[in-house]
């Protein structure tokens, strides 16, 4: 038998795994330092040898954590008691899937974000943040899809947003409810992380190779059928 606190705990933090994953896979592009980081120390300073793209990439990715990050401090606890049921939990499953159908008829495919899109992406993921059941992924992608963006670059900037925003929900997770947990609760939780750590390598590299010649249609199909399969259990057969 485990503590509440735990399970608290496992849902964000095994969601680390998962954020490992993304930093082997895309190390290169999100790294901002060159390979002369060595000499920085004795020549012209650290911040002289920093990749001026990348570093632009980090800019518009704290820009995106914003919206949450201010909302998720002040109103997490009273959007969890609010909607945190398996209807809200259905509906946003279901209006989700309908966006992603409606959203990929026709946005355009830009290649770029500005400044001014990272911030209606971040605004986007603050769905996510409020309603339980529209997961942060999905909250992004549509927000990109909608403002015009590919869905190579929505997928990989959702993937680069993911780094900053799970390990500070791990991180705020762990200073609400600390680690006083037992040896057989720790067991699990890196357990957790390494399984989540390894499919997440796989699944990955399954959506990227995907969406190279595919839409995000399904995914708004499977949302449907699930949040439907869903409120259809808890308000009819339970």
């Amino acid at each position: 038998k485990v503590s509440d606190n735990f399970f608290k705990v496992f849902d964000v933090v095994i969601q680390l795994g998962a954020i490992l994953a993304v930093v082997l896979i895309y190390f290169k592009d999100i790294w901002p330092f060159t390979n002369d980081t060595k000499k920085a120390y004795t020549k012209h300073g650290l911040l002289s040898h920093l990749d001026k793209n990348i570093t632009n990439l980090w800019g518009k990715i704290l820009v995106a954590c914003v919206p949450a990050a201010i909302v998720g401090l002040l109103f997490d606890d009273k959007f969890e008691a609010l909607f945190y049921n398996p209807v809200c939990v259905s509906i946003a499953l279901i209006i989700f899937g309908i966006a992603f159908i409606v959203i990929e008829n026709w946005h355009k495919g830009r290649k770029s974000i500005t400044y001014k899109d990272a911030l209606i992406i971040g605004v986007f993921q603050l769905l996510a943040a409020i309603f339980p059941g529209v997961s942060r992924s999905g909250a992004t992608i549509i927000g990109a899809l909608l403002i015009g963006v590919s869905r190579k670059v929505s997928a990989e900037f959702t993937f680069y947003l993911a780094v900053p925003v799970m390990f500070g929900a791990s991180l705020l997770k762990i200073v609400k409810y600390g680690l006083n947990f037992t040896g057989t609760e720790i067991a699990l939780l890196i357990l957790g992380m390494v399984t989540a750590f390894i499919v997440s390598l796989w699944i990955i590299k399954f959506l990227m190779n995907y969406i190279k010649k595919h839409d995000f249609k399904v995914f708004g199909w499977y949302r449907i059928i699930l949040g439907a399969l869903v409120l259809l259990y808890f308000l009819v057969i339970k």
